[in-house]
C-alpha cells in the first residue's frame, strides 16, 4: 500500500474521493490544494486559505496548499506532486465524475510525473454519488452557484435529502454540479474528528456567480 495525496477543493466530490480512497486501502498523506497568486483564496471556490486550513485540522490530514497563476497552473501543480514524490507519495486521489476533459487532464499530469490516478467517483451516477455522500454522513454547504441558475438563497443550504429532492425537481443541471453549477463546503462527516462551525456569512455576487463569503468559524467537537 502506497501513499497517495488527494486533490482537494473543500467540496463534496474531492472530499468522498478521498473518503472512498481510504476506504479502499490507499494511506492518503497529504491533501492539495491550490491558491490564488497572493496567498488568501482557493481556486474555483473563493474559499479563504484559513478555512481550508481549519478543515484539514479537523480532518487529520496535512494540506499542502500552493499559490498558482492562471497560466502556470499546471506546472506548478506538477512541481508540488514531484516535491511530495520525494516525500514516498506515489499517487493522487481526485474527485472527478465524468468530464472526459478532466479525467485526461488527470491522466496526462500523473503519465508525466509517473504516478498512479486514482478517481474513485469516475462514471459512477450522480443521483447515487450524492445520495451516498448524505447517506455516509457528511455535512456541505453551498458556497458557489452559477447566478443564471440559482438565486442567492440557495447559498448556505445544506446538501441533504431535500437539497437533492429539490435539484432533481426544479432544475436541469447534472445533479454533482460537475460542470460548475454549484460548489459546496464540507464541514463534518466520517473523515471528520472535529466539526466545523460556520458562525458569520455574507453573500456576494462576482462575475456571474453568486458566492457566500464564509467571514468567522470555528471548529468544535462532534
Amino acid at each position: 500500500m502506497h501513499q497517495v495525496f488527494a486533490s482537494w477543493s473543500g467540496g463534496k466530490d474531492s472530499c468522498f474521493a478521498c473518503y472512498r480512497a481510504i476506504a479502499s486501502g490507499l494511506k492518503v498523506s497529504h491533501l492539495v490544494n491550490t491558491v490564488t497568486e497572493d496567498g488568501k483564496r482557493s481556486w474555483i471556490h473563493g474559499l479563504p486559505v484559513e478555512l481550508l486550513q481549519m478543515q484539514s485540522q479537523a480532518i487529520g490530514i496535512p494540506l499542502v496548499q500552493r499559490p498558482t497563476a492562471m497560466d502556470s497552473y499546471e506546472a506548478e501543480f506538477k512541481d508540488t506532486i514531484l516535491t511530495l514524490k520525494q516525500e514516498g507519495v506515489g499517487g493522487g486521489v481526485f474527485g472527478d465524475i465524468d468530464l472526459e476533459e478532466h479525467r485526461e487532464w488527470v491522466d496526462r499530469i500523473c503519465r508525466q510525473v509517473s504516478i498512479s490516478p486514482y478517481l474513485p467517483l469516475w462514471g459512477q451516477n450522480q443521483e447515487s454519488i450524492l445520495r451516498d455522500f448524505i447517506d455516509a454522513g457528511f455535512e456541505a454547504v453551498i458556497v458557489v452557484a452559477r447566478a443564471d441558475l440559482f438565486g442567492e438563497e440557495w447559498l448556505g443550504r445544506r446538501v441533504d435529502q431535500d437539497f437533492l429532492s429539490q435539484l432533481k425537481r426544479k432544475f436541469k443541471v447534472p445533479l454533482c454540479g460537475e460542470a460548475g453549477e454549484y460548489h459546496t463546503f464540507v464541514v463534518n462527516g466520517p473523515l471528520f474528528n472535529q466539526r466545523i462551525e460556520i458562525l458569520e456569512t455574507d453573500k456576494v455576487l462576482r462575475e456571474d456567480y453568486w458566492f457566500l463569503d464564509i467571514l468567522r468559524y470555528a471548529l468544535r467537537a462532534k
